[in-house]
């Protein structure tokens, strides 16, 4: 048996159709310039991120009992173990379509009519082994595994991007690492600026809360450090921004592994996140650890400054 990866992650695993297209998507209309299928999904997507930037991950939601299964073939060849996910015949991944304008900005229109999460006896002797599990809001449906989780040491990095209810409240309660797109935490919370959204959402539990904010950069507090904080965007040439949340969210993990403060995991997950953007597709421009690490050390990488409660979102 293969040794179990320091982070394991179940959720949405997707193939993507994607469609590029001449003119923002604001123009309502515009000429197809060019079509592609490819892998994404959020957990598995920030997999293999965390992969290509050379650490150990693995998928451990459901997949496909057959041995060409094209989800777990594509996997295994991002580098992402597969040796301890359940398997089921009727599982099959997220189906979506995908508009990309001519600014990098997307529209998804998904299918999620699919098993997701994981199964309920998955063994704490596996979980028990890795460091990390990244879920996204899939979870839900398999709260109890990742309570499990948590209480045997392992730091829950959250995904979430939509409210299940109750269910979704109590997975936001498990994640000691709750990483959210500042939209949704706004709407979690009512609160306005990021700051009181922080505020908001931190409980003694937490060893960090992000907010990405795409082209405004990100924001975010620690256990480990006094204050607010907002870390300004890399400036970079924006082709596609698909996939680069759950490229942000393996960075992250990764660097976690590695030892590095929150200031630390977060300065490593914008560049990673920031490198992404600037090829076509969730998974074909996933940087490797020399890219993030030559970004960072750059003369124009961003600084983290502090955050003033009368910093308020410009968002809509």
């Amino acid at each position: 048996m293969p040794t179990v990866p320091a982070i394991l992650g179940f959720g949405a695993i997707a193939m993507d159709d994607i469609v590029y297209v001449d003119q923002p998507l604001s123009a309502g209309k515009g000429k197809v310039l060019q079509s592609a299928r490819g892998f994404g999904g959020n957990v598995a997507t920030a997999l293999a991120a965390v992969a290509r930037l050379g650490g150990g991950a693995g998928f451990i939601g459901w997949l496909g009992s057959a041995a060409d299964d094209a989800v777990l073939c594509d996997l295994i060849e991002s580098g992402v173990e597969t040796a301890f996910a359940p398997r089921h015949p009727d599982a099959r991944p997220v189906r979506s379509r995908i508009t990309v304008g001519s600014d990098g900005d997307r529209f998804i229109a998904y299918d999620d009519d699919a098993m997701l999460g994981t199964a309920p006896d998955f063994p704490d002797e596996i979980l028990s082994r890795a460091t990390v599990l990244i879920v996204d809001g899939y979870a839900i449906r398999s709260l109890e595994v990742v309570a499990r989780a948590r209480d045997l040491g392992l730091a829950i990095l959250g995904d979430i991007e939509w409210s299940g209810g109750p269910a979704t409240d109590r997975l936001i309660e498990l994640c000691d690492h709750l990483i959210l797109p500042l939209g949704f935490a706004r709407t979690a919370t009512g609160r306005r600026s990021p700051a009181e959204m922080l505020d908001a959402l931190w409980l003694p539990s937490r060893s960090a809360v992000v907010l990405t904010d795409g082209g405004r950069g990100v924001y975010y507090r620690g256990r480990d450090e006094t204050g607010l904080w907002h870390l300004p965007p890399h400036r970079v040439a924006v082709v596609d921004s698909t996939g680069a949340g759950d490229c942000f969210h393996g960075a992250y993990a990764h660097a976690l592994t590695c030892g590095a403060d929150t200031g630390g995991r977060v300065a490593f997950a914008a560049a990673a996140a920031a490198l992404s953007i600037m090829g076509r597709g969730g998974r074909e421009a996933l940087p490797t650890d020399d890219q993030v690490t030559e970004l960072l050390t750059s003369t124009n990488a961003p600084s983290a400054t502090g955050l003033k409660y009368t910093q308020l979102d410009t968002g809509t």
